[in-house]
């Protein structure tokens, strides 16, 4: 077969080549350029990082400007203090004045979040089905811990989560507001709870 001659097309042949060539459309036109496909072991540009540039400084000395860091969200106290006032306005500065007396209370202060939370449901349904108006929840200011450990724990844990149990279902539909008690009935370890009125 190695010394074999390949024989070339036959007149008839080129013929019909020919003709079958002239149909035949590009692919591609001169317009569009092709590009050619991405090589899979090429190495990939690193990316560029966008961070602002720190200029000279010496140790001690003060920042000039706005700091380039967001600002912490403002405490819990701040955001009830702060938050839209949902009952009545002359009963709302009588209570935060620390005024009101309140009608019923529970101490939750040195409990663990898996017992006062049951507590706390039990205590506000039955005050909300006497017809009580204003409850106070004392929950203490919280403590620092002698060993933080490896993962930070925030402060008064149970009284950054009794506003989240007071606003959640079941007591959401209970409860009309919650307010920072005055210093006369806690101050900061303790909140004034305003129940709806009884349907």
């Amino acid at each position: 077969m190695a010394g074999r001659k390949t024989k070339g097309l036959s007149a008839e042949d080129r013929a019909l080549w020919s003709r079958v060539a002239k149909t035949a459309k590009p692919l591609h036109s001169k317009k569009h350029k092709v590009e050619p496909s991405p090589d899979p072991f090429a190495e990939t540009p690193k990316k560029t990082s966008h961070r602002a540039e720190v200029g000279d400084f010496r140790i001690g000395e003060r920042a000039n400007g706005h700091s380039s860091f967001p600002q912490l969200s403002p405490g819990l106290t701040e955001r009830l203090s702060h938050a839209p006032v949902r009952m009545d306005h002359g009963t709302h500065r009588q209570m935060v004045r620390g005024k009101l007396k309140p009608d019923a209370r529970i101490d939750l202060h040195g409990m663990t979040l898996a017992d006062a939370h049951p507590r706390l449901i039990h205590f506000v349904q039955n005050a909300y089905v006497e017809g009580k108006r204003l409850v106070l929840v004392i929950t203490g200011k919280g403590k620092d811990r002698d060993d933080p450990g490896p993962i930070p724990i925030r402060r008064g844990v149970l009284r950054h989560q009794v506003p989240g149990w007071l606003a959640a279902p079941p007591l959401g539909a209970m409860v009309l507001d919650i307010r920072p008690a005055h210093l006369r009935h806690g101050g900061d370890g303790a909140y004034y709870v305003y129940l709806r009125r009884k349907r």
